[in-house]
């Protein structure tokens, strides 16, 4: 679990293909320095787990699922990803409760600077579309952010120039791809409501039912 607080990007150094995937290295100013193997990672937003350090290298086992699910297939070599290590206990939680499991691929559409801060316009599927709510939450290439406006296949947010510094988002340009994760809590919200909508469906079922035969 990651809260969406980006604590600092790393940068590619291989891209090793295996059967099934590939291992992906990258080097990191200092989560290394505390790092154990089995350590979970958020890297542009995925959930990995480090499987191999060198010094201030962590490497990471990547299945093609995941190559083919998220902007982790189309990295290479130098370039830079934000990263987030997983929640301790004592970890304060100045976003939102991000899983690491990206839901789609988005495209940002435009890139507009409004006078110190960066308006981006992010294209996205419906199954993402679905679960956004005005000024929710989102998890975009692991970056906690908060939604502006909602439009017909795509969204809005605008982003400070602090994290504009410190992401990734501060150098993405329109046709570039964000991994999305939409909120945790409005998909146990959604999902509970289908259950009550499909549940009161099926009591009225019922009740039509006993009335035709008489019994009510």
């Amino acid at each position: 679990m990651f809260t969406g607080i980006i604590l600092e990007m790393g940068q590619i150094t291989s891209l090793k293909k295996r059967r099934g995937g590939v291992v992906l290295s990258l080097k990191t100013p200092t989560i290394a320095d505390t790092a154990r193997i089995g350590d979970s990672i958020s890297v542009n937003g995925v959930c990995l787990t480090i499987v191999s350090i060198n010094n201030n290298e962590l490497s990471f086992d990547l299945s093609d699922e995941t190559l083919n699910a998220t902007n982790l297939g189309s990295l290479k070599t130098g370039d830079r990803v934000n990263l987030e290590p997983s929640l301790t206990p004592d970890s304060r939680i100045g976003g939102h409760f991000v899983t690491g499991h990206v839901d789609s691929t988005g495209k940002i559409k435009s890139k507009e600077n409004l006078g110190d801060m960066i308006k981006f316009e992010i294209q996205a599927s419906p199954d993402v579309m679905k679960y956004l709510v005005r000024k929710g939450s989102i998890a975009v290439d692991g970056i906690s952010l908060t939604v502006v406006d909602i439009l017909k296949e795509s969204f809005t947010l605008i982003i400070i120039p602090h994290t504009a510094k410190v992401t990734t988002l501060g150098f993405k340009v329109p046709g570039d791809s964000v991994n999305i994760e939409t909120d945790i809590l409005g998909k146990y919200v959604a999902k509970f409501l289908n259950r009550e909508t499909a549940d009161n469906k099926k009591d009225a079922g019922l009740m039509q039912t006993l009335l035709k035969e008489g019994y009510i």
